[in-house]
């Protein structure tokens, strides 16, 4: 049994890691800022409060986690979100000796992080690369010329970007007019660039998702949104197992090779329509929030990544169960309020509403899954539940 420390109770992938861990024997702990947190509550879970913040405040949540793992004598420590990845990665000495963080260096993460420095390698390992503009400064972004890329979306070149010693989160943003465009521009802060303009490629997403470690890929698994938060395109809240396509299988993992990248992570794309051509949209490189399908596919990323750390080296495992679905219920909820909201003027709302929602309750024995609620470990759904409507801060 060895002690393991997860970061960001509050995320979905935490609560996946902690069920898949406690499930293989180990002792689990969770950070979060809050009391009763998603995956804090999950059954033999302990939960720790952490109220420093990863983005406002990334030395003292390294610290204050670093205290942790050495007060409870974690073996290893998995931070989840973006953030906190980059917060402990940045400050190294603060984890203690005898505890694993099973990332690459700081500066692996931030290369794979990089949307923009993303493409040439993308491109050279075989993935398509969305027709795209790059913008290099906030004065640039007055010339830029919009129009031939539009639909499409404006990218900071990392989710993630450090403003002096704290960090702040910048979102993908759909543009639809120049006018639009020209605005959301002039809102982006200096460390936001540079900025992709990119045109938005029309097809399903599909992700690759992959552990590689000791410069061998160990695991393998793709997967395809089916529905999405909001609508247009987002956070996955439906998705289904897919056989691995080899195509993707070894664009991706030639990727994640031109990265030098050790650990887990996943490579976002889209497929055209049209051509059916994998095109890159960013990487991952932490656990991904629709973590709980692959698991319950039968890629458990967690147990694997763990069972690496400690020396084991399992096996390459590319089977897996195809055409699991996955269901997380409260973004069905938000699915179908933004789809009857942001519905076209010549639709009928009932007939949207009715429709969403037969297709959302639709359950097939077998195939179908919740993410959150689970019967064995009820916990987290009912503080989920209690959370949104603001029983619990």
């Amino acid at each position: 049994m060895t002690r393991i420390l997860i970061t960001d109770g509050l995320e979905r992938a935490a609560l996946a890691s902690c069920r898949s861990l406690m499930a293989s024997g180990h002792d689990v702990h969770v950070a979060a800022a809050v009391r009763r947190s998603l995956a804090g509550v999950s059954r033999g879970v302990r939960e720790h409060l952490v109220v420093e913040d990863p983005v406002a405040q990334p030395a003292e949540f390294a610290d204050a986690i670093g205290d942790l793992v050495g007060r409870i004598g974690a073996r290893i420590l998995l931070p989840i979100s973006d953030s906190a990845v980059s917060a402990v990665l940045a400050h190294p000495r603060c984890v203690p000796d005898g505890c694993t963080v099973p990332f690459p260096p700081f500066e692996a993460f931030q290369r794979a992080s990089d949307k923009v420095g993303l493409l040439p390698l993308a491109r050279a390992a075989g993935l398509g690369v969305p027709e795209s503009s790059v913008i290099p400064t906030p004065d640039d972004a007055r010339h830029v010329e919009l129009a031939p890329l539009l639909p499409g979306v404006l990218k900071p070149h990392r989710s993630v970007v450090w403003t002096g010693r704290s960090q702040r989160r910048l979102n993908v943003v759909r543009v639809g007019t120049v006018e639009e465009g020209r605005c959301l521009l002039s809102e982006l802060p200096e460390e936001a660039f540079p900025v992709l303009v990119q045109r938005r490629i029309a097809g399903p997403g599909v992700g690759f998702f992959a552990l590689r470690w000791d410069g061998k890929v160990r695991a393998m698994f793709a997967h395809r949104r089916l529905r999405e938060k909001p609508p247009s395109g987002g956070v996955s809240v439906y998705r289904e197992s897919i056989a691995l396509d080899p195509e993707l299988a070894a664009a991706g993992s030639r990727l994640l090779e031109a990265l030098g990248w050790e650990g887990v992570a996943m490579v976002e794309c889209k497929r055209e329509a049209r051509t059916g051509m994998y095109y890159v949209i960013e990487v991952n490189a932490r656990f991904w929030g629709s973590l709980q399908l692959a698991i319950d596919a039968g890629v458990d990323f967690p147990r694997l990544l763990v069972e690496c750390v400690l020396g084991e080296h399992p096996s390459a495992l590319r089977q897996y169960r195809v055409g699991i679905r996955s269901r997380w219920l409260w973004g069905e909820v938000d699915h179908t309020y933004l789809r009857v909201k942001l519905r076209e003027p010549t639709e009928s709302a009932f007939r949207v509403l009715v429709g969403t929602v037969v297709r959302t309750v639709r359950h097939v024995p077998g195939r179908d899954r919740c993410e959150v609620l689970r019967f064995q470990d009820p916990g987290p759904f009912l503080v989920e539940t209690l959370r949104r409507f603001k029983f619990l801060r």
